[in-house]
């Protein structure tokens, strides 16, 4: 029973980063904006919050560092693709692209250094809870921030006004501009909370998962697969948060197995978690098949069970708006 409470302490630490950037890049997308710089901001972001907790000794510092990097390269998409009407698909796989080599370049001298890390948080009491207590009794903060994150996207979006104006501009800006919403500066600044996110992931990735600085960091392809799980979890923040920790148990469940496998080379474990990462999201977007369709019909059940994991992007996203000529 330990062993396994140890095995899933592990599988938050590792999905952690992961569930922070699906939170961001589905905030982002709910309000019509494809942010396809993930891969690079999260990069970036892990090289600058690890230099900037290693130069002032400080690793919150980082981490702040970190979100500032993700919010800037948010904003040079946001501004780009919101303001100038440019394709945010291309603005974003260029800097997706430029992020990743300025985290290499500018990131060389820090290559391979010791800084300090974030560290463990310990609750009192937990720790003497039978079978909790090895899971949440004493983590690194980054999971206790993405649990609380979780919570956090779901109650804003579902819960509050701005989460209707946020998912009412993603769904049909001119409505939402027709109410007086202003639809830009809505989806801008959503644009750059989401940024803030991802670079709170490649901090923890930095700071936490794997401490430190190289090449390769250890969280290259993150950015990826984090667009994949937001399509995965339907735009939903709980499923995405779900999508991400059974990513981060197929990771962990590779490193047991080489265990149990010595015979079979170590890059297929490693490699395996995202072969079934796509197949899982390619069983997932069954349902839009029409025979899929004709079975949910006729078994009541199964039309529950689509209802409850609707899959459908929003309607405005990747769409421009210009208040001036309408949608």
């Amino acid at each position: 029973m330990e062993t396994f409470a140890l095995t899933l302490a592990a599988i938050l630490v590792a999905g952690a980063p992961l569930v922070l950037a699906t939170l961001g890049e589905t905030l982002t997308e709910k309000a019509g904006i494809i942010n396809l710089s993930l891969d690079g901001s999260i990069l970036l972001s892990a090289m600058a919050a690890f230099a900037c907790s290693a130069a002032f000794d400080n690793p919150w510092l980082g981490v702040l560092a970190g979100m500032a990097v993700g919010a800037a390269i948010a904003g040079i998409l946001g501004i780009v693709g919101i303001y100038l009407g440019q394709s945010q698909l291309a603005v974003g796989f260029i800097l997706t692209l430029l992020c990743r080599d300025l985290a290499y370049f500018l990131g060389h001298n820090y290559s391979r250094q010791p800084g300090p890390d974030l560290g463990l948080w310990t609750i009192p009491g937990v720790g003497d809870i039978t079978f909790i207590g090895p899971i949440f009794g004493s983590q690194s903060p980054i999971v206790y921030l993405a649990l609380a994150a979780i919570f956090c996207c779901w109650w804003w979006m579902f819960r509050t006004q701005g989460g209707m104006r946020l998912r009412a501009v993603g769904e049909s800006p001119r409505a939402a501009f027709g109410r007086g919403i202003r639809v830009r500066l809505v989806r801008l600044y959503y644009c750059l909370a989401g940024g803030a996110l991802v670079g709170m992931a490649g901090a923890a990735y930095s700071l936490a998962v794997k401490p430190g600085w190289g090449r390769p960091q250890g969280c290259e392809g993150a950015g990826w697969i984090a667009l994949a799980i937001v399509i995965f979890g339907g735009w939903h923040p709980v499923r995405t948060a779900l999508g991400a920790f059974f990513f981060a148990a197929l990771q962990v469940s590779g490193i047991y197995l080489q265990e149990y496998f010595p015979s079979i080379p170590a890059p297929v474990f490693q490699v395996a978690p995202f072969p079934m990462m796509i197949l899982t999201l390619l069983a997932v977007n069954m349902g839009r098949m029409g025979w899929v369709q004709d079975l949910v019909r006729r078994h009541p059940i199964l039309k529950t069970f689509s209802k409850g994991w609707n899959i459908e992007a929003p309607a405005a996203l990747g769409q421009d708006f210009d208040p001036k000529k309408g949608l």
